[in-house]
């Protein structure tokens, strides 16, 4: 039963990390505000995260990858996240607009979902829970 929940979830998620990952490279200037100025180049790192949010995002859609891509996802999103606090704190616009306060918290919980849903995906503590709730109501 869980099975087809976990595939309902993992495939349009992980093709959307990966979609996010390739708009890095169609776009990299849309990105490379928000990169922390200690990092250095900031058209690298949006390359390089690019590159992982492509391989994870395709990994986590794949049963075989599932497990450990989850992992990589989980750890991807909490140094990310590093950007968008940058953007927060600093107030840096993206395409010429900066966003309130409230806007940033949302994201910011939006940024938890995704941890949970990759959690979820790699059967971590979190997401074991939520199995077992999940297989107790089918």
């Amino acid at each position: 039963m869980e099975d087809w929940l976990e595939h309902l979830v993992a495939i349009p998620y992980g093709l959307w990390i990966a979609w996010v990952g390739v708009q890095h490279f169609r776009d990299p200037a849309w990105f490379e505000p928000i990169v922390p100025g200690v990092l250095g180049s900031a058209r690298f790192w949006v390359y390089a995260s690019g590159v992982f949010e492509i391989l994870l995002g395709l990994g986590v859609a794949l049963p075989w990858f599932r497990k450990e891509a989850a992992f990589g996802i989980t750890l991807m999103l909490l140094v990310l996240y590093w950007a968008n606090l940058n953007m927060w704190v600093n107030d840096i616009p993206l395409n010429g607009k900066t966003y309130a306060s409230h806007w940033h918290a949302l994201r910011g919980v939006g940024q938890v979902a995704l941890v949970c849903i990759s959690l979820w995906l790699g059967g971590f503590e979190t997401g074991q829970r939520l199995s077992e709730w999940v297989r107790s109501r089918g």
